[in-house]
């Protein structure tokens, strides 16, 4: 890995983001509508504030994925990546670069969406609000890192997307945001307890609730750090070098 060829890989994937408007809605825009919508949805009630702060972490998860693998699919099938690969580029350098590119973006996303959700909806936080921005990062660098994952097991960005059902449905259906993990069946509680996301919503809520909550997420962000490891290391083997 070169430092010098990772920052200009991140920095070809920001110019290339740049020129594409609507992705850049996608990620800023709508995970900000989204919350909206929620908080107008439940304006009045206890249930904003239940389940608000956890979407924080959901939403970007989710619109990173899906983005990402496209992006990513993208370079695969035009040939991008199989001309980059013949140069010194490395496959540690190409994930690397693009983790960093949209690690940019998921930060511009987390704040902006951070400060709508409190600010605006009115959001009710115990913990410091900056800790939300930290934990809705980390999710969407976690989305970023499973879809540069599964690009390389799809052949169009149908295929891509079609991952969405398999792998980021069932974490939002098993991480406590619709049922309590504790009141999970007895077969499903072990599998939400493997699940990533499930340590995102866990850190969103104890930010709500706890006043110094960085103590009691400290554990969560580890695992969500670790997830996004395993996951950039999975996807750099799918990674082919030309041969001819």
């Amino acid at each position: 890995m070169s430092p010098r060829i990772t920052l200009a890989t991140a920095a070809r994937v920001l110019r290339q983001l740049r020129a594409d408007p609507r992705t850049i809605a996608l990620m800023l825009v709508v995970p900000c509508v989204l919350i909206g919508l929620l908080a107008w949805i439940y304006d009045g009630t206890p249930v904003f504030d239940s389940i608000g702060a956890a979407l924080l972490g959901v939403f970007p998860f989710v619109v990173m994925f899906i983005v990402t693998s496209v992006a990513t699919l993208r370079e695969r099938t035009s040939g991008t990546l199989e001309r980059l690969l013949t140069t010194p580029l490395g496959k540690g350098d190409f994930m690397i670069g693009y983790a960093l590119a949209f690690g940019a973006m998921a930060v511009v996303q987390a704040l902006l969406a951070t400060g709508f959700a409190v600010w605006v909806c009115g959001l009710d936080v115990a913990g410091p609000t900056w800790l939300l921005v930290v934990v809705a990062v980390g999710d969407a660098l976690l989305g970023t890192a499973l879809g540069l994952l599964v690009s390389g097991f799809a052949s169009t960005e149908f295929q891509a997307v079609q991952f969405m059902p398999a792998l980021v449905l069932p974490q939002f259906l098993l991480c406590g945001l619709l049922v309590s993990r504790d009141n999970l069946p007895s077969l499903l509680g072990p599998i939400s307890d493997v699940l990533p996301l499930s340590y995102a919503v866990d850190a969103m809520r104890t930010i709500t609730a706890v006043p110094e909550p960085l103590g009691d997420i400290a554990s969560d962000l580890a695992i969500i750090a670790g997830a996004i490891v395993v996951a950039l290391a999975l996807g750099s083997l799918t990674l082919r070098r030309r041969t001819a």
